[in-house]
C-alpha cells in the first residue's frame, strides 16, 4: 500500500502580476508537514510575492494552493488562523517594551490578561530578551528586534510559519540565534516555509529547497541533492614542496578542469571533479613524483549550484518585482 506524506502546503501554477511585471509565472510547491523547506533566490525572484499569496495577503492571478488543507481563495479566514508571517522587517511597535508589544497581542488573541502576561513572559524567556522587557523596542538590538518579532508571531503557536528573509541585516551571532528559533519550533511540530537569499541558511536549516529564478521554480530537492545534481565537486590538494605548483598546476587542469591557485603557496584546487577524476589526477600526480601532504574531494557548494542553473550568483539584485508589488500595495 503507498502512503502519501501530508502536505502544508500544495501549490500548483501559482502566478501574479503587478502591471506589466509577471511577478511570479506559474509555481508549484510540494512541502511536507514538519519540516522547514526553503525557497531560495536572489532579489526580485518571486519568493515574497509567493509568500503573500500562501498567506493570504494578495490572491492570485493563476493557479490555486492549499495551505494546511485548506484553499488559500475560498478558505481564506481558516488558513489565516492556522498560519503566521514574520517578513523582512520588524512589525513590532517600537514605542512599546517587548513585554507590553506581546501582551497587546495575546490579549487581541484572546488570552485573558494574567494568560497574555503569562505568555508574554515564557516568550521572553525562552527568545533570551527577558532582561530588556521593560525596554522600548526603539532601544533594541537589530537580533533582539528580530527574536521579539518571531516571538510575537508564535503568541498563538501556529501550524505553519512564514519566515520571509529572517536574519537580513543580522550580525552572525543574531543570525544563528534565529537559526536555533527555527529549528526548536520545527521541532515542536510547526513546519515552516523559509524564503531567503542566503545560500548557507538554506544549507543549515532546509531538509527540502525549491530554487525561485525570475518567478519560476527551476529546481528542487534536498541540499545534498541540488550539489550532486551539478555533476561535480572541488579537487583540493596541498603539496610537500610548493616549488612544484606550477607542475601539478599543469596536470590537475589536464586531468580535472580548471585550477584555482590558493592564497597558501602549497595548494591549489581543481574544478570539474567527481571521484574518478579525482583518483586519476591524484594517481597521476604520484606517479610524476610530486609528493602530496594532503587532498580532499569536496561536494560544490550552494552557490557553485545556484551559479550553475541560473548563470547569475544568488545575491544578484535588480529593479525587484516585489518592490513594484510594496509600492503598489
Amino acid at each position: 500500500m503507498t502512503t502519501h506524506t501530508p502536505l502544508a502546503i500544495d501549490a500548483s501554477g501559482l502566478g501574479k502580476s503587478f502591471g506589466e511585471t509577471r511577478a511570479v509565472a506559474g509555481v508549484d510547491l510540494a512541502v511536507p508537514v514538519g519540516a522547514i523547506y526553503g525557497v531560495l533566490g536572489p532579489n526580485g525572484a518571486g519568493k515574497t510575492t509567493t509568500i503573500r499569496m500562501l498567506a493570504t495577503l494578495i490572491p492570485p492571478d493563476a493557479g490555486s494552493a492549499r495551505v494546511l488543507g485548506h484553499d488559500i481563495v475560498s478558505e481564506a479566514d481558516t488558513v489565516r488562523e492556522l498560519v503566521s508571517l514574520t517578513g523582512q522587517l520588524a512589525s513590532v511597535d517600537e514605542e512599546l517594551t517587548g513585554r507590553e508589544n506581546l501582551v497587546l497581542l495575546g490579549r487581541l488573541l484572546g488570552y485573558s490578561r494574567a494568560g497574555a502576561r503569562d505568555r508574554a513572559d515564557e516568550l521572553l524567556d525562552a527568545f533570551d530578551i527577558a532582561d530588556a522587557a521593560g525596554r522600548l523596542v526603539k532601544h533594541y538590538s537589530g537580533g533582539m528586534r528580530r527574536r521579539l518579532d518571531i516571538a510575537a508571531s508564535i503568541v498563538v503557536t501556529p501550524r505553519l510559519m512564514f519566515l520571509d528573509e529572517p536574519t537580513t541585516g543580522l550580525d552572525p551571532r543574531s543570525r544563528n540565534q534565529v537559526w536555533e528559533i527555527a529549528r526548536a519550533l520545527v521541532a515542536e511540530g510547526t513546519t515552516i516555509l523559509l524564503c531567503t537569499q542566503y545560500l548557507e541558511e538554506a544549507d543549515q536549516l532546509a531538509d527540502g529547497i525549491a530554487v525561485i529564478d525570475r518567478g519560476r521554480v527551476i529546481a528542487e530537492g534536498t541540499p545534498r541533492d541540488l550539489k550532486a545534481s551539478i555533476g561535480t565537486g572541488s579537487l583540493h590538494v596541498r603539496l610537500l614542496d610548493p616549488g612544484r605548483r606550477a607542475e601539478a598546476a599543469s596536470m590537475l587542469e589536464r586531468t580535472v578542469g580548471p585550477v584555482v591557485l590558493e592564497p597558501d603557496p602549497a595548494a591549489l584546487s581543481a574544478t570539474g571533479a567527481d571521484a574518478d577524476r579525482a583518483a586519476c589526477a591524484v594517481a597521476e600526480l604520484s606517479r610524476a613524483g610530486v609528493p602530496l601532504a594532503h587532498f580532499s574531494l569536496q561536494q560544490p557548494s550552494l552557490d557553485e549550484v545556484f551559479l550553475a542553473l541560473t548563470g547569475h550568483a544568488a545575491e544578484t539584485t535588480s529593479a525587484s518585482s516585489e518592490t513594484l508589488q510594496e509600492n503598489l500595495s
